[in-house]
């Protein structure tokens, strides 16, 4: 009887370094880890190993039969995410429209990363207030734009070394609905185009996105909610907040624009590669030797060459969990025109004023650019004679005698 899971598993995986040596990680640094680190860890090491249970499939047809493990279903797991992401983009395909679309990034300074290892669902929350209140009030700038945009944003955490690096990857419509000064979509608005390949000043964007970040940690601060640990433990003090924001203040806090996408096609494919992914794909993992983990990384510094990089396996755990998100906290969300309580509204109101556009132009664009389906999910085919009719045989879940639906969250 064949096992379906280990027919289609890379060579080595996050989940054998947890297997191996998570035990020791968590007896070292079990008191600093949250009560969602340590469950990321067990679901990791549990996912399709006979303690989540599974299922027996058997032709019909030869007699031939497979074993299946259930997956442990967090969304940081490796090998998770396919599903999900195939039934999100499914949603997120009904909102494209037939424009150029563009990718902004916004990320914090070094020491803003630091502090969000202690206040990790604050940190994340206020880059995307920030990140988006900033692109929204840009484009609502009548002498910029003047029109409210569609943004979709996703939050990154890593880099490709797995160092703490959070920023948010923007998806903005290349224009929008016209609105005044303050983003409030007009009356009867029309629809206003960006400059062909050009989206919004990103000096301009960076600026205001860096005071309205540290006015947002001021704010903080003054509520008493920011906690300080390790080497910035003296920042608690008053003074020293106060001396720490203003070396903040004169730095450079990095936006940049992409090459903008050609349409909602080609939207779509990017948001397959970067909305459900995770920290490190099992795929760069390359060994595990003596406790030492080499992976492979993209130098972005070197003209993105690829690299080798190896560590302890104590030191590649401790950089994973710190990409474990808080409990319940929302990664990817939706601002401006694609915000969900005008959501269908808006968008309607800019595909008609979209197509009366084309039409306009007489061009043969007239007709609305639709994105490619998501590809529908092919039967399961049987090795040995290609039969589809399958006998599902289920096998208990050893991790959860009562039966409970577990937490992946």
């Amino acid at each position: 009887m064949n096992d379906v899971n280990a027919a289609m598993r890379p060579p080595l995986e996050v989940a054998d370094v947890i297997r191996r040596h998570g035990e020791a990680f968590v007896q070292k640094y079990g008191r600093v880890l949250s009560s969602t680190q340590k469950q990321a860890l067990r679901d990791l090491a549990a996912c399709r190993t006979a303690s989540l249970g599974g299922h027996v499939l058997r032709c019909l047809d030869c007699g031939h039969e497979q074993i299946a493990y259930n997956s442990c279903r967090n969304r940081h797991c490796p090998k998770c995410q396919a599903m999900t992401r195939a039934a999100w983009l499914e949603r997120e395909a009904e909102h494209l429209l037939p424009v150029e679309y563009h990718h902004v990034v916004f990320t914090v300074a070094a020491e803003v990363a630091h502090l969000a290892a202690w206040n990790a669902a604050l940190v994340y929350a206020l880059l995307f207030e920030c990140a988006s209140a900033t692109l929204r009030e840009v484009a609502a700038n009548p002498k910029r734009l003047g029109a409210q945009v569609g943004v979709l944003m996703v939050l990154h955490t890593w880099g490709q070394n797995l160092h703490h690096h959070p920023h948010v990857h923007c998806v903005v419509t290349g224009g929008g609905l016209s609105c005044n000064p303050q983003g409030e979509v007009d009356a009867d608005p029309r629809w206003v185009s960006c400059r062909p390949g050009f989206f919004l000043p990103v000096r301009v964007l960076s600026r205001l996105y860096r005071g309205k970040f540290l006015a947002g940690l001021q704010r903080l601060f003054d509520q008493g909610q920011l906690r300080f640990g390790g080497d910035q433990a003296a920042l608690a003090a008053p003074a020293a907040f106060a001396a720490w924001l203003s070396r903040l203040r004169v730095k450079e806090w990095v936006v940049y624009a992409k090459p903008p996408f050609g349409g909602p096609a080609q939207v779509l494919k990017y948001l397959a590669r970067y909305t459900h992914r995770v920290a490190i794909s099992n795929h760069r993992l390359l060994d595990l030797t003596d406790g030492r983990v080499t992976f492979r990384y993209k130098d972005y510094a070197s003209n993105n060459e690829q690299k080798r990089l190896t560590m302890s396996a104590e030191e590649f755990l401790r950089r994973f969990v710190q990409h474990v998100l808080p409990r319940g906290f929302v990664k990817i969300r939706h601002y401006g025109l694609l915000a969900n309580r005008h959501r269908a509204a808006r968008l309607q109101t800019a595909r008609r004023r979209l197509l009366a556009i084309q039409v306009m132009s007489g061009s043969n664009a007239a007709r609305v650019e639709t994105c490619a389906p998501v590809e529908a999910t092919k039967p399961r085919c049987c090795p040995q004679c290609g039969s589809t009719r399958w006998w599902r045989c289920e096998l208990p879940d050893k991790s959860d005698p009562s039966g409970g639906q577990r937490n992946t969250s």
